[in-house]
């Protein structure tokens, strides 16, 4: 059997099982680092024992709804790799058009940054990557999600301050710019999430109480003590919840400009509060 036949073959399963068929490809291409050239040039040969097995147990992990991502061990974020597994959210592209509105509003230097629910660290790292003379602190609620952002700072020479907190509870001083992406499914839209991300993805980072907005309602209610005089709030919207989080942020900020912007689909993705 050649490359090309085990490869329709396993595609061929994964499809009936509700799974991407390109998710086999682009796992076994990553684990042996292969270049597109590489890969298309194997097709036509036999397949080795080797590379049979690991098949096989991609295969076998993919049709479990494992994301390729945790099978890989990382995953691309703003042109750096990031560690991921179960105690993390995979970081998606859309994440990232919110870091380049971060880095394309905020071009001083010297800016002080809190990221709220931080993760594995993608949105805090890739900032302070790209903006090393910021002072930038992040936290989580969860310990294990702690332990991934830290390896990933480390593994990216970020100096970054992490510290486990439930939003601002054991934080002190003032920030320029609070970020979060926090968990906004509502339990009611679980039908809407990927059965992959259900069966993997940790629950505590996908969901929130009151329909999606008791993390921001918790970050919207105290951000005022923790920003400074011409400090920012950015935020990571679902696609529904762009108007109700417009009217909260109006109540407690009445004088601060509220942005509601689209993401490259056309959907609403970030909320921006600043003074216009």
């Amino acid at each position: 059997m050649n490359y090309a036949q085990i490869f329709a073959h396993y595609e061929k399963q994964l499809e009936a099982l509700g799974e991407e068929a390109e998710s086999l490809t682009f796992t076994f291409r990553a684990l042996k680092k292969m270049t597109a050239t590489d890969f298309f040039l194997s097709l036509r040969q036999e397949v080795t024992a080797e590379d049979e097995a690991m098949l096989a147990d991609i295969f076998e992990q993919l049709s479990q709804h494992i994301p390729a991502q945790y099978i890989i061990g990382e995953a691309d974020f703003h042109g750096l790799p990031f560690k991921v597994d179960q105690r993390v959210l995979i970081p998606r592209p859309e994440t990232e058009e919110l870091v380049d509105l971060i880095l394309e509003e905020n071009p001083q230097d010297n800016l002080s940054l809190l990221d709220i629910g931080t993760g594995s660290g993608a949105i805090a790292i890739s900032l302070k990557h790209a903006r090393p003379s910021w002072q930038v602190a992040a936290s989580d609620l969860s310990s294990e999600a702690l332990a991934v952002a830290a390896e990933n700072a480390l593994r990216h020479n970020t100096n970054i301050q992490f510290f486990q907190a439930d939003v601002f509870r054991q934080v002190s001083g003032k920030y320029d710019i609070i970020v979060s992406n926090p968990p906004y499914i509502s339990f009611e839209d679980k039908e809407e999430v990927g059965t992959n991300v259900l069966t993997s993805e940790p629950y505590l980072a996908l969901f929130a109480q009151e329909d999606g907005y008791a993390i921001y309602r918790q970050i919207i209610q105290g951000a005022e003590e923790y920003l400074t005089e011409n400090g920012k709030l950015y935020f990571e919207i679902g696609y529904k919840q762009g108007p109700v989080l417009q009217e909260m942020i109006g109540h407690y900020f009445p004088q601060k400009r509220v942005r509601v912007l689209k993401d490259l689909f056309g959907l609403d993705r970030k909320v921006v509060v600043d003074n216009g």
